[in-house]
């Protein structure tokens, strides 16, 4: 099993999303994250999917996908050609005594706190999923109380690769 990051380029019309995940639902094709957003052109969305498999099952979900009404664009994301960003949230219990410890984790990994309650810290934390996932492994001692991650959003590298749709 090896993991691929696809970019699709959609218009930007109601039930595109739902098309999709519809898709891997039906053939039973998993989605590890998925996330979607409008683009600098109103008229088009950027859809980042994560999904895992065989060599002739990620070959199959690119030429499913490929098919499908709207999309206008599907590229897989290589990880040495690309850029990847997730965000992530996390609400950690700390008393008075624990926060200066999770502070300096916090530090470290460059995250921001972004609310204070008087028994928990919400942090949130942009980077890679090996970045997130090695500063969750850092917090083991401490209660995650809630945790929140988007999944990952990409683009490739450079502008060889831009599309316009004019």
């Amino acid at each position: 099993m090896q993991q691929k990051v696809f970019q699709l380029l959609v218009d930007n019309t109601s039930g595109v999303l739902s098309r999709i995940s519809g898709l891997f639902s039906r053939r039973g094709y998993n989605i590890e994250s998925i996330t979607a957003g409008v683009t600098a052109d109103p008229r088009i969305t950027r859809i980042t999917i994560v999904t895992s498999g065989d060599d002739d099952i990620l070959e199959q979900i690119e030429k499913q996908v490929a098919k499908l009404i709207d999309i206008r664009d599907i590229r897989e994301l290589k990880p040495e050609e690309s850029v990847y960003r997730e965000l992530a949230l996390i609400k950690v219990r700390a008393t008075a005594e624990q926060r200066q410890s999770v502070i300096s984790v916090v530090d470290i990994f460059r995250a921001k706190i972004v609310d204070v309650a008087p028994d928990s810290l919400i942090i949130e934390l942009t980077g890679n999923q090996s970045k997130i996932e090695a500063f969750l492994h850092l917090l083991d001692g401490y209660e995650i109380l809630e945790l929140a991650r988007t999944g990952i959003a990409g683009l490739s590298r450079g502008s060889k690769n831009v599309i316009n749709f004019d």
